[in-house]
């Protein structure tokens, strides 16, 4: 499928083959088609998805992406500009999944930036795009590497050669260790430690002690890498989900250098972010705190996410979706139009918002659709208002990585009444959950407010656990004090009793020593308090290894007990509480803030709060009671208004951050003057400076024409906090131009535009010079204005000439700002060249050199547009026409005009040869009424008369006609789902009023589109059209103009809109034979079809026994026909199936009975018994199927032992006994019993033998020996196959007749494959009559059927051939 070559081979074109460019309908992809003409259902390649040029750094992974369509599929290769393309360095691959090809290249470096190309072709043609790879080099890397390089150790080649020995060895006793994922240590690095035991779970990890090892030393390579651009990094919080669909996570990070460029990867791939938090990607700073945002998140956002500065790496965090279920889906909903429709749907988790698709297409709230979400968030409702037909189809909701959808039915009025009427819109609902989706949301939020106190509650047993630990070590570190201070205190009593003898100065010392002493232990006694501390900063974080340490405890609080129940039984009120808290307010310097919060009582009062200072009201703050709401209003904010801001009242509070933002704001004065033009010369230095005020910090860009402008030479901007200078030095013409600046913070943009002007000499005059006329007495010509004019308007041109042979310039002076010329002094034949040059204030430009102009030479105009007919009249006809585009380079001296009857071969002319006419336009008067004519024109200079111009159309002179009249009688003579017939009377003529009309045009209009459009190009001459191609039950406008030479008729329309669909007909069956009964056997497919004419498409409904049928019964259904099939029939399946066809116009019924029985089982155990002499009694256990089936009968043969040959002498037996007569004696009998149904006969149950010894006198007869006779015979047919010939979709019915004893065995064989064991075909043996039904045949049912019988005396087959009509 793939292949690769360098991108500098030639495409090789097989002879015949050409090459004819086509556009894309995506930008950049270049298509080439071999054929001319390409095959029906053929297309050429083309890229739905292009792949994008990407910018990454290195060691990352890189991936190109396309999508690639056309048929046959074609083959995809991928090439490079510089350099081939290697297995080893590139991956190239083809997604089943998602139809992507891809060419991967696992650690990218330097080398493997370039462009590249993806080829895709077929047998029709070829598509080419291009991409560019650009790879970031990481320059600490480099100079880490070149510096370890220069500093390492030179090895001698002795120790060189012990040491690859030793290494060597080494290499044989180490075992292989499976390679972690660098995610997986990127994750640890960034992790707590709370968080290790379910990250090694993820990836396999179970060497916990070697993996501490490891992430200790990439932890230090880490911290050693980050010191170089990181002074601080700490409160790094992971990726989380936010309420309102919004992803975030942050960090806290002092840079070493502000300008570090910042680069955040997700799976190794860069991604664009901006300091708008609005974008999908923002990264937004607050001082030495950044956050980083993804908005709308979808599941494509899921992956590993990493920051890093300058190529270092500093934080990273692993994104997964919440997992979001469906708990109640979408259900089909249909609605009657102008009426509206509900879909409603229950997640499993809390969203406030989640995405609706309409036909593939996202939706919005509007005036079209509402999007509604209930309280807690679970039940998420989409109402599409006022539906419509072209409202019908499917409809999805989306959460996360799952999805449903429902299909929305708009039923239309049908009400012949109300048709062409605007319908009024309906007040009624369809669709909704009901109270059986309240009742599962409201489980639904138990279930998850239970998870929520679990987790709670393990996290409150957590901290418990946590402070009873903490206080264990707090007591023990006590006792641990207490004892040591005891010690001290001992050993300073005994230096006290040896010290008694010695002087007072020494006791004083002594004294002083004691006192120190005591403040040490004092100091030791505060440092108890410390651990504390240290486990409350850390509770809930995973203290570092570094800072696990044995400190001192000392005894804790104790910890108060609750006693009795944690709710009580009892309810209490609950008092005054706020029903709407207070919501984070965004305020503009200098303007006004209102924050506002609602209570459920009108009497409490509300006590507010700025960071935690009681406030009151004064000039700047109002406090406002409005019945149950409580407001605040700080007016004219200033930068010390922001701060958090608390309402309490009884008790209770609400919080909220009031944030003044100070947006740049410019001077006005400057403004004025920044936005005047400024103009200079070329050469000289331009400026700009504008004051501003704002919240730094604040970005400030300069642009020019819409592109940034950067510190470059000439280019110089100054920046301060409160006004910038942009300064232009020798400035050029290009110069000119938009400068723009642009101020941005936090808060907002401003933006201010002026004009600069640099003037300078124009640029040279253009060509082409266009000749005007060249005669003997005169040069005219004209040429094009420079490009530029410098800024300055065209003063003069300043002409030179020069005749050819000559070598002096002769100057002809300034002629005026015109760019035209007439020179009269010329001489006949001769050759000349003239210097242009223009001249504006700031100068002269360069010359233009035309090319050699002769005067006088003999060039003849060319040929003058066709002659157009103007009007026609019985003695007059009206031309016009367009003069040549070559008029031979002079002026045109008039024009000629010829005529020429229709079927003549000869040209006359109209106007004398001596009198050209001067204007493009002529009235021909010269013509006879009724003869149909043709004219041509020539134009004339002063060299004579041109080519003649292609004739005129041709024209009767005659008066112009009237327009016709409306048609009559307009009707529709037919239609179908997608045609509709037409026919008219033609129009009445009416002398002066309507003429003739010479043919029609039908034009359509759908009922939803205001525009009419022609159905047929040219206008048809008969009285009836048929208009193709409609949408089936579509609702279309029709009408029909007459038209001939006078113009359109007024269009005649039809009374009412009609609908695609055929004339309204009755159903009725259209099948000659309706089969009422059916025996199908158990097991096999039971199929029985009915064919129907109705309209308009009516509905169908199947039932057995008067109710519906069963779910395994299919119903196959479609405009003429509907099919029921068991696949697999059982007993139970047997019943009377009744088909209801059914629309507008009536309905009919069909019913026929279907038996699905199987063979019979035998009876039981047969008994023989005398009741009365010469009778014998037969009697016989019933078989197991006489219950199952309600048809099963019993038959009864017998066997003599003179004729020796089994008789039937009973059939149809319903009961379990027979008499048998005429038994004589002397004589031995058998009997059978079989049991009998529609499928056949049973295995049958023999009785014993049966004699009735007669009494007789001895009598004795020698008889001479017989021979036994032998009956049986080989299978012969009595009466062979006929070849048949079926329409497709008819029944079929073969039969033939075999006789032959033993009863031969018969089989059926279609192309030799055996037929007996398909369900597909009814295949019967009855007495040797041997028939097969193929209930509707089909073209596959062709071809040769042959059946074998067979026995034990031989075998003996027959053929015949099945050919099915079209």
């Amino acid at each position: 499928m793939f292949k690769i070559r360098k991108t500098k081979d030639e495409e090789p074109t097989a002879p015949g083959q050409v090459k004819i460019r086509k556009k894309s309908r995506v930008p950049g992809v270049m298509i080439t088609q071999y054929v001319e003409e390409l095959p029906e259902g053929m297309t050429t390649p083309d890229f739905t998805r292009k792949p994008i040029a990407i910018t990454i750094q290195e060691g990352k992974l890189a991936i190109f992406r396309a999508v690639i369509t056309g048929k046959p599929a074609p083959t995809v290769t991928w090439m490079r500009n510089n350099g081939e393309i290697d297995e080893e360095k590139y991956k190239i691959c083809f997604d089943a999944s998602s139809g992507e090809y891809q060419l991967q290249m696992p650690d990218v470096t330097v080398d493997h930036a370039d462009t590249y190309k993806c080829f895709a072709r077929n047998e029709y043609g070829k598509a080419i795009v291009t991409a560019a790879l650009n790879v970031i080099e990481v320059g600490f890397k480099k100079n880490r590497a070149m510096q370890e390089s220069r500093t390492a150790v030179r090895d001698i080649p002795e120790d060189f050669k012990k040491a690859l020995k030793h290494k060597v060895d080494m290499e044989q006793k180490e075992e292989k260790k499976p390679e972690i994922d660098d995610k997986f240590w990127d994750l640890l690095l960034s992790a707590d430690k709370k968080d290790y035991e379910a990250i090694c779970a993820q990836y396999g990890v179970t060497d916990f002690r070697r993996m501490l090892k490891k992430l200790s030393e990439k932890k230090e390579e880490r911290e050693q890498e980050q010191e170089k651009v990181v002074e601080r990094l700490c409160n790094l919080k992971p990726i989380e989900m936010k309420d309102d669909g919004l992803a975030e996570f942050e960090l806290e990070m002092s840079l070493k250098d502000p300008a570090s460029k910042i680069f955040i990867y997700k799976d190794g791939v860069m991604i664009p972010f901006d300091v708008d938090m609005e974008v999908k990607h923002g990264l937004k700073q607050v001082g030495k705190k950044f956050v980083f945002s993804i908005n709308g998140v979808d599941p494509e956002d899921a992956g590993l996410y990493q920051v890093e500065v300058d190529g270092v790496k500093i934080f990273s965090t692993d994104f997964k979706l919440p997992e979001v279920e469906f708990l109640v889906k979408l259900q089909d909903v249909k609605a009657e139009e102008r009426e509206d429709a509900v879909f409603e749907c229950l997640v499993s988790q809390p969203l406030k918002k989640i995405t609706w698709k309409g036909k593939n297409i996202p939706l919005e709230q509007g005036e079209k659709f509402d999007i509604l979400v209930s309280e807690d968030m679970l039940i998420h409702t989409l109402v599409v208002k006022d539906c419509m037909p072209l409202d019908k189809g499917i409809y999805a909701a989306v959460a996360g990585n799952s999805s449903c959808n429902a299909w929305l039915i708009v039923e239309v009025d049908n009400d012949p009444n109300s048709r062409g009427k605007k319908k009024a819109r309906k007040t009624t609902r369809a669709g909704g959950g009901g109270d059986e989706l309240l009742r599962i949301a409201q489980e639904q939020q138990a279930k998850v407010q239970k998870q929520k106190d679990e987790i709670i509650a393990k996290a409150k047993a957590e901290a418990e656990a946590a402070a009873a630990a903490a206080a264990a070590a707090a007591a023990e570190a006590e006792a641990k004090a207490k004892a040591e201070a005891e010690a001290r205190a001992k050993a300073m009593a005994e230096a006290k009793a040896k010290a008694k003898a010695k002087t007072t100065g020494k006791e004083k010392e002594k004294a002083k020593t004691k006192t120190k002493a005591k403040v040490k232990v004092k100091a030791k006694a505060k440092t108890v308090e410390e651990p504390k501390k240290k486990v409350k900063a850390k509770e809930g974080e995973a203290p570092a290894e570094d800072d696990i340490e044995e400190e001192e405890p000392v005894k804790g609080k104790k910890k108060r007990e609750r006693k009795g129940p944690l709710v009580p039984d009892t309810v209490v009120d609950p008092g005054v509480y706020f029903t709407g808290g207070l919501s984070d307010v965004n305020a503009i310097i200098g303007t006004d803030a209102e924050l506002v919060c609602k209570l459920s009582s009108e009497d409490c009062d509300g006590v507010w709060y700025k960071d935690g200072k009681e406030i009151t009201a004064t000039d700047d703050i109002c406090i406002v009671k409005d019945k149950t709401y409580r407001k605040l209003i700080i007016k004219s904010c200033k930068e010390d208004d922001a701060g958090k801001y608390r309402c309490e009242a009884d008790g209770r509070k609400t919080e909220a951050v009031l944030k003044v933002e100070d947006p740049p704001r410019l001077n006005p004065d400057d403004l004025t003057e920044f936005i005047k033009p400024v103009t200079i010369k070329t050469g000289k230095d331009a400026a700009f400076k504008m004051t501003f005020v704002g919240r730094e910090p604040m970005k400030i860009q300069w642009y020019h024409d819409g592109e940034e402008l950067l510190e470059d030479t000439g280019i110089k901007i100054e920046k301060s906090d409160s006004h910038t200078r942009l300064l232009l030095s020798k400035c050029k013409r290009k110069t000119t131009g938009e400068i723009k600046i642009k101020i941005k913070n936090e808060c907002g943009t401003t933006e201010a535009i002026s004009q600069l002007v640099v003037l300078d000499r124009p640029t040279p005059p253009l060509n082409p010079v266009d000749i005007i006329e060249s005669s003997s007495t005169c040069i005219d010509f004209k040429w094009r204005p420079p490009k530029d004019d410098g800024g300055s308007p065209i003063t003069d041109y300043i002409m030179e000439r020069q005749q050819i042979g000559r070598n002096s310039w002769k100057k002809l002076g300034k002629i005026g700002p015109e760019p035209k010329y007439r020179d009269s002094d010329v001489d006949h034949g001769r050759k000349y060249c003239y210097h242009i040059r223009a001249e504006t204030d700031q100068g002269v430009s360069e010359m233009l050199e035309t090319d050699d102009i002769q005067a006088g030479t003999k060039a003849y105009p060319g040929a003058p547009s066709q002659p157009k007919i103007i009007s026609a009249f019985k003695d007059c006809i009206n031309l016009a026409w367009s003069a040549p585009s070559n008029t031979g380079g002079t002026n045109l001296l008039g024009y000629n005009v010829e005529k020429r009857k229709n079927g003549s071969n000869l040209w006359g002319m109209v106007n004398p040869a001596d009198e050209p006419i001067r204007e493009k336009k002529y009235a021909v008067k010269d013509v006879v009424e009724g003869i149909e004519y043709e004219f041509r024109v020539s134009a004339i200079n002063i060299s004579g008369a041109g080519e003649p111009s292609t004739p005129s159309e041709f024209v009767f002179a005659r008066d112009p006609k009237k327009p016709p009249g409306k048609v009559i009688d307009l009707k529709v003579t037919d239609s179908t789902y997608s045609t509709l017939s037409l026919g008219w009377t033609k129009p009445t003529e009416e002398e002066g009023v309507q003429d003739e009309a010479k043919g029609y045009f039908v034009e359509l209009r759908p009922a939803e589109d205001p525009e009419w459009s022609r159905c047929n190009s040219s206008a048809v001459i008969m009285n009836s059209y048929t208009i193709m191609g409609l949408k089936s039950m579509a609702m279309y406008w029709v009408r029909v103009l007459a038209t001939n030479e006078g113009g359109d008729s007024e269009p005649q329309e039809l009374d009412n809109y009609i609908i695609a669909m055929p004339p309204p007909v009755k159903p009725h069956f259209t099948d000659r034979k309706i089969k009422n009964f059916m025996v199908m056997k158990a097991g096999n497919a039971a199929r029985v079809n009915f064919n129907f004419q109705a309209s308009p498409i009516p509905s169908i409904k199947w039932l057995k026994d008067g109710h519906p049928v069963a779910k395994h019964v299919t119903v196959s259904n479609s405009d003429t026909s509907s099919q029921l099939m068991i696949p697999s029939s059982e007993r139970h399946d047997t019943g009377i199936y009744t088909i209801i066809v059914k629309n507008l116009v009536g309905q009919e019924t069909s019913s026929v009975e279907i038996r699905i029985t199987d063979d019979p089982k035998p009876p039981g155990p047969v008994e023989l018994d005398e009741n009365v002499s010469g009778t014998v009694t037969v009697s016989w256990d019933p078989s197991p199927d006489e219950k199952k089936d309600d048809r099963l009968h019993y038959m009864i043969t017998k066997l003599d032992s003179v004729k020796r040959t089994w008789q039937t002498v009973a059939d149809h037996l319903f009961n379990n006994k027979f008499t048998a007569i005429n038994v004589l004696p002397g004589r031995q009998y058998k009997f059978r019993v079989y049991a009998k149904n529609d499928m056949g006969l049973s295995k049958p149950s023999d009785s014993a033998t049966w004699e009735v010894k007669r009494v007789k006198e001895s009598f004795s007869l020698n008889l001479a020996a017989s021979k036994d006779c032998n009956f049986e015979v080989p299978p012969s047919f009595s009466v062979p196959l006929k070849t048949h010939k079926s329409p497709e979709s008819y029944e079929c019915y073969m039969s033939c007749a075999v006789t032959g004893n033993p009863r031969p065995h018969v089989t059926w064989y279609r192309n030799n494959i055996s037929l007996n064991t398909n369900t597909n075909y009814y295949i019967t043996n009855t007495c040797g009559v041997c028939s097969m039904v193929i209930l509707k045949v089909a073209p596959k049912d062709s071809g040769d059927y042959t059946v074998i019988a067979e026995n034990n005396l031989g075998r003996v087959e027959c053929s015949t051939k099945l050919v099915v009509k079209d």
